[in-house]
């Protein structure tokens, strides 16, 4: 594994904040017992502790470890470390690989043996899995039909009578969704707890959501006639994983991939990370990484990076999740993100999205010449005059970035509201 650009560490910070801070500590002067080998990059960095915090970073998965309390990945010390390897000052090729280095990458290594034989154990007894599938099943359809009574109970009852209702209650019927091997529906039954308190639409938003859900209800009750795509797209909906074996084995799809955007999101118990791709052709993909507390997400990706990989796409309705198969190599930056559309146009094609897959909760757009406004909590009009809500948006560093001019802007689409995730400035794709 050859040494990173400095470019690709920045590219890594999971925030400008903890850049900013890796960048004060990217200096020798408080690491020791530092190195590195084709696999791995490890050092102790001295802080305000008597004890030094131990770092280590595997730089071909990539995934990353530190003793510092912090919940970030990587974590300050981890990107200081990977500047100072990065500008050739510290961490250079050692023969004898660290004690807590080699420990962490021993158990990493154990952990994915242990994943490797559970699955070919599996593979190789195809009656005990068939036995397997028919209880997973009639646990699911148990699960379906308890949350099929419980939503028909909020209706009776009223959204009101929903919103006065504590986190217990939905924390609860989340639980009995999670044992009914239904994860997905679980997620989004926890998030609504928290939306119908802190969304000012969160009646509509309730509303809308119980009809998304019921939809599920009744579609899962129709499974066994759906077609292969649609039964794709209501297993990805409740949450039933689709084993990484089998997209191995589908078409693969060869760049260069143009990368639209990236976000981010951690709701405290599994972190996610989703990365827009878009082929010569124009096929879209969003690529899924997770990672439960405590482990490292893989790599992000820049905004405009043209990436050499190629890419395996996921059963369902278009835009599929996708998945690399193999090294990706970066073959420059872009300077466009390609012709965009106007917000009519972006949401007539959600439109169409969602009629093919009505559990969808969100849908990639890059529109052409808007504007941001600072009114309320923000929104961008383009010229027609159509506008759209911000959401989870830097206003004030977007507004910085456009300084009121007409910019082309590449986000998702969520409940009406646009996720801005890279605007073209200038010549220049800038994450937002």
């Amino acid at each position: 594994m050859g040494r990173w650009s400095e470019e690709r560490v920045i590219s890594a910070a999971p925030d400008a904040s903890s850049l900013a801070a890796a960048r004060k500590l990217a200096h020798p002067g408080p690491w020791s017992e530092s190195g590195s080998s084709d696999v791995l990059v490890w050092g102790k960095c001295q802080g305000s502790g008597k004890t030094p915090y131990q770092v280590s970073v595997d730089v071909v998965a990539p995934a990353y470890r530190c003793s510092c309390p912090s919940r970030k990945f990587p974590c300050k010390h981890a990107l200081a470390l990977l500047l100072l390897w990065a500008r050739g000052e510290a961490a250079g090729p050692a023969t004898d690989t660290a004690d807590f280095a080699q420990e962490w990458a021993a158990q990493r290594a154990d952990r994915a043996s242990a994943k490797e034989r559970r699955q070919t154990g599996q593979a190789t007894d195809p009656e005990a899995q068939a036995k397997r599938l028919a209880a997973r099943l009639e646990l699911m359809d148990a699960g379906m039909a308890d949350f099929a009574l419980w939503l028909t109970d909020i209706v009776r009852t009223g959204l009101a009578a929903a919103r006065k209702q504590p986190y217990s209650w939905w924390d609860g019927v989340a639980a009995r969704l999670v044992d009914a091997q239904l994860p997905g529906v679980a997620e989004q039954v926890r998030q609504m707890a928290s939306d119908v308190h802190g969304r000012t639409d969160w009646a509509d938003h309730l509303l809308t959501t119980l009809g998304r859900w019921w939809a599920l209800t009744k579609a899962w009750a129709k499974k066994d006639s759906l077609a292969p795509d649609e039964f794709a797209d209501l297993r990805a909906a409740v949450g039933w994983a689709t084993p990484s074996s089998e997209i191995q084995e589908s078409e693969s799809l060869p760049g260069p991939w143009l990368v639209l955007g990236a976000h981010r999101s951690d709701d405290g118990r599994l972190q996610q990370q989703r990365t827009w791709l878009r082929s010569p052709e124009g096929t879209v993909v969003v690529v899924l990484d997770f990672a439960a507390q405590g482990q490292g997400l893989a790599t992000p990706q820049l905004s405009g990076a043209l990436l050499e990989a190629t890419v395996a796409r996921y059963p369902g309705s278009a835009p599929q999740r996708a998945r690399f198969t193999g090294p990706i190599n970066p073959q420059g930056v872009a300077t466009t993100l390609g012709d965009g559309c106007t917000i009519a146009q972006a949401l007539e094609n959600e439109s169409t999205a969602v009629a093919a897959s009505p559990w969808r909760l969100r849908h990639p757009v890059l529109l052409a010449g808007v504007k941001v406004s600072p009114e309320g909590s923000g929104w961008i009009y383009d010229s027609p005059g159509h506008a759209l809500a911000l959401v989870d948006a830097p206003l004030d560093a977007l507004l910085a970035l456009t300084g009121g001019q007409e910019v082309d802007l590449f986000g998702e689409l969520e409940d009406g509201r646009i996720r801005p995730l890279a605007v073209v400035v200038n010549g220049t794709v800038v994450t937002s």
